[in-house]
Parts: C-alpha cells; structure tokens; sequence
C-alpha cells in the first residue's frame, strides 16, 4: 500500500487526516446545538463557527499524535490499528509540523469567528472563551506526549469531547448554562469514550511494551471489556433520567437512545468474542458508527420535542 501514496500528496494528507475521527468533533456539537434549538435562542453563526473549531481541532490533534508517536517510535512494526503516515513515510515529520500549525490557524480563526458573533451580544463578555480555546490547543499536544501514557486519556476524552464542547456550543447561543446540559456532556462523553476504549483494548499489549500505561494496561483485559459495556450502559440511564426531567419523552426514549443500547451491546460481544488482533478494528468502526447514530438520533429528539 505505501508504494501506491506518493510523499506529502493529497492522499496522503487524507488520510492522515482519519475522517472517520471527524465524528467525535460533531456530535458534542450537534448535541449542544440541539439542546439550543430545544430552549429557543438558537444562532447558527456561532454553531458553526464552534463546529469549525472542533473539526480543526480534532485534525490537528491527529497530526500530532501521528507526528509524535512516530518521533517516540511507538508506531512500531507490530501496530494492529490503521497505518499512520509519518510511520509509512507518505508525510514527512517537517511538513506534518507545517500541517499542525496550519489546522491549528484554522481553528484559531474559526474560535475568533465564534468570539465575534459573541460579542454581538455580549459586547463585554466572551473572553473566557479564549482561555478554552488555548486549553484545547494545549491538551492537543500533552495528550499525546504526556497523559495518554500515563492513563488520562479516558477523563481527557469526557473534558474536551464532552463538557467543553457540548457545554461551549451551548453558552455562545443561550449564554448560560443548565442541569441537562451538563447530563447531554456526561452522555456525550462518555459514548465517545467507548472509542478510545477499544483503541486502547486492541492496543494493550503493545502499549505494554512501549510504556503506554492506559487504564486498560494497568487493570488489564477484564477490566477493558467491562469498561466498554459500562459505558454504553451509563449512556442509555442518562438518557432514562433525562426522560424522568422531562426532555425527552417515553417514546423518544424508545426511539432515540435505546436503538443505541442495544447496538453497543451487540458490538461489545463481538469484541468479547474477538479479544484481540487486527480484526478488533472493526469493532472500532462499529463503535464510531454507534455512538454517532446515539448522537443524531438524541439530537433530533431534543430539536424538535
């Protein structure tokens, strides 16, 4: 395959850009845009302008673990996920810095667009938001060159694809926050969690090697396995006490959130059944794909009740 991928191309960029990851930038979004349209002053400007951000973000935050884990050689000959492309030689690590700091510009103007329609409002507020956005463009790089090797990663991934995201697509149309705006981050998340899960339940045995100590690696494998269930689990009783609260009713309950209990508890007995191997990348796809369906269909849900 890497022979088919000429140096620094566009496919190569495409690639490294993992659009499939793109999802765990939306869906915080969608769901903080939803809880928007749901309590009336919804502004599109700044929900795009926040989904901008997330994109760039996400993106660059791939750069940089594909960047930085080929610099710590933990891209190794033995990786069972996706090929990355400083390790398959299709960008090299000078033009992948040029690319991180371009996503990071992108990003930088997209947070400057959402501030400005802020201000239209809020013509002396805001500015908080530019401390939020200087943390995202931080934790984009100690994640992967510091905490996910010491077991962060699953509190960062509740953080910044989940409180922050959800919560901050939110304020810059309503400018407050609420009690189930804080449940949808939770449930956010956390069924965004389940990919790094799998990611680090596929990877566990050489994260071993390369002194990756994910939770996954100190607990071990029962440990992952459970994890993973909990999660979609959790989710689904969110959304059980989010009907009980009164934003979503029985049958959305039934039609918004359980279609995505009863996919993640099919995708986890496959992965129980896998264990491990390259075949738990699809899984991977899987659960990108549930938690993704958890997203809209929740979202519409809310919009339109």
């Amino acid at each position: 395959m890497t022979h088919t991928i000429e140096i620094n191309s566009l496919k190569a960029w495409f690639l490294a850009i993992r659009p499939k990851t793109l999802t765990g930038a939306i869906i915080p979004v969608m769901m903080g845009t939803a809880l928007s349209l749901h309590d009336g002053p919804f502004n599109w400007q700044p929900a795009l302008g926040c989904l901008l951000f997330a994109c760039a973000m996400q993106v660059a935050a791939n750069f940089i673990n594909d960047l930085y884990d080929f610099l710590k050689g933990t891209d190794r000959s033995d990786r069972l996920g996706p090929e990355r492309a400083c390790a398959q030689g299709w960008i090299t690590p000078r033009a992948m810095q040029i690319g991180i700091g371009v996503t990071l510009l992108i990003a930088a103007v997209a947070g400057v667009s959402v501030l400005v329609s802020v201000w239209r409002s809020l013509p002396y507020g805001g500015w908080e938001l530019l401390s939020l956005g200087a943390l995202c463009m931080l934790f984009a790089f100690l994640y992967t060159t510091l905490l996910s090797y010491r077991g962060w990663g699953d509190l960062l991934v509740l953080l910044f694809f989940g409180l922050v995201p959800v919560c901050g697509s939110y304020y810059v149309q309503c400018f407050t926050l609420t009690p189930d705006l804080l449940l949808a981050s939770l449930m956010c998340g956390l069924a965004i969690d389940t990919l790094l899960v799998v990611n680090n339940y596929r990877d566990r045995e050489q994260d071993a090697i390369s002194g990756k100590r994910t939770l996954i690696v100190r607990y071990g494998e029962p440990f992952g396995r459970y994890l993973y269930l909990a999660l979609g689990l959790t989710c689904w009783l969110i959304a059980v006490v989010m009907t009980l609260r009164g934003l979503l009713t029985t049958d959305q309950l039934v039609w918004a959130a359980s279609p995505y209990l009863l996919l993640h508890l099919t995708t986890w007995r496959k992965m129980v059944r896998l264990r491990q191997g390259r075949a738990l990348n699809a899984i991977l796809g899987e659960t990108s794909r549930n938690m993704f369906l958890m997203g809209l269909l929740w979202s519409l849900a809310v919009a339109s009740y």
